[in-house]
């Protein structure tokens, strides 16, 4: 099996770093937040090991990849034009794009509107529906609590419900839409930040938590509860922590988590970027993962998969994976490698 590589190309404007490992079929693997390429350290070996060309990306504002400050520039145009120019540069036509969290509907959305570069689809934690699809573009409106829907969502900026659940309780989407604030907070509290939240995605964390806390004059640490148990963890090391911090401050206070924030500050870009795709069905093979404690899996409507499996007519398959919560591919790599080469064999 070939060695593991990295190397920086030229794509949209930008250099983008990727991480390579075998040869064959190409598979592209592009994170959330926060993430990295080496949210899939697990996977990359794996699939080489089957004969697959597995290439993970540092997005863009995130790792060793350039961090452009506009908002703007991190709306879903821009993220799907990224990987457009990744497969040229790789000299391949189509690939099977696997995505999570923020990655889930830029791969979905790759898939609606370039069904030709696409071969197939993996999604992690966040499923198709209305939103992913066309208007809430990367993730923007998560529309559930406690199971019950909060919002119509789709005639309303994703902005707007932001705005409506921040006047009950805290919401890290409405927190993050203003520069400033959230940079100021967490910039200089890399290790700590990561730490916590890493923990309240997991299964056995509590993200959604921040419900207790009121929106006004709460930031994002003061809702994140210290780890029951302090790292390393069974599925993340020591080591591991230590890279994500050391790559998440390349790039000084200001932009450690540019990638994340103008993310989420795109929501409203995103939302008017997707009506013409509002309607739209997935029409490539695809595969859904999850872990059973991700908090996504409580924040979407209970309906979401039901919709989802409507809405993609070749879902071959849904994984929820017991004892795992959003880094569903950190915590249980073996249940996710194995749903993903089952899937990979059916194409």
């Amino acid at each position: 099996m070939s060695s593991l590589t990295h190397r920086s190309i030229v794509t949209n404007g930008i250099n983008l770093h990727i991480a390579e490992q075998g040869e064959g079929p190409l598979v592209v693997f592009c994170h959330g937040f926060p993430g990295l390429w080496y949210s899939w350290r697990h996977q990359l070996p794996a699939l080489a090991a089957a004969g697959y060309r597995a290439v993970a990306v540092d997005q863009r504002g995130y790792g060793r990849s350039d961090r452009p400050t506009p908002p703007e520039l991190y709306d879903m145009r821009h993220v799907m034009d990224d990987m457009l120019g990744l497969l040229d540069a790789l000299g391949e036509q189509s690939a099977v794009f696997v995505g999570h969290d923020f990655g889930a509907p830029q791969v979905w959305n790759l898939a609606v509107r370039y069904p030709e570069r696409v071969r197939a689809v993996i999604a992690l934690s966040c499923p198709y529906d209305f939103d992913l699809a066309g208007r809430g573009g990367a993730g923007a409106n998560p529309v559930a609590q406690e199971g019950q829907p909060m919002f119509a969502a789709a005639t309303t900026r994703p902005s707007e419900l932001f705005a409506q659940v921040a006047r009950q309780h805290f919401f890290h989407m409405h927190y993050f839409q203003e520069i400033g604030p959230a940079e100021r907070e967490l910039g200089d509290q890399v290790r700590p930040f990561l730490t916590k939240l890493f923990w309240a995605l997991s299964a056995r964390g509590s993200l959604l938590d921040w419900r207790n806390y009121p929106a006004e004059g709460t930031g994002y640490l003061d809702v994140l509860a210290e780890p029951a148990v302090a790292p390393p963890w069974p599925w993340m090391s020591q080591q591991d922590l230590d890279y994500y911090v050391a790559e998440y401050q390349r790039g000084g206070p200001a932009t450690a988590f540019i990638g994340g924030l103008n993310s989420y500050r795109v929501a409203d870009l995103n939302w008017e970027q997707g009506a013409p795709y509002a309607d739209a069905d997935v029409e490539r093979p695809a595969l859904f993962i999850s872990g059973s404690e991700d908090p996504v899996l409580k924040m979407i409507p209970a309906n979401a998969l039901d919709i989802m499996r409507r809405r993609v007519p070749d879902l071959r398959d849904v994984v929820i994976v017991p004892e795992a919560g959003h880094f569903v591919q950190q915590e249980q790599p073996q249940a996710v490698n194995e749903a993903i080469l089952r899937f990979l064999s059916s194409l």
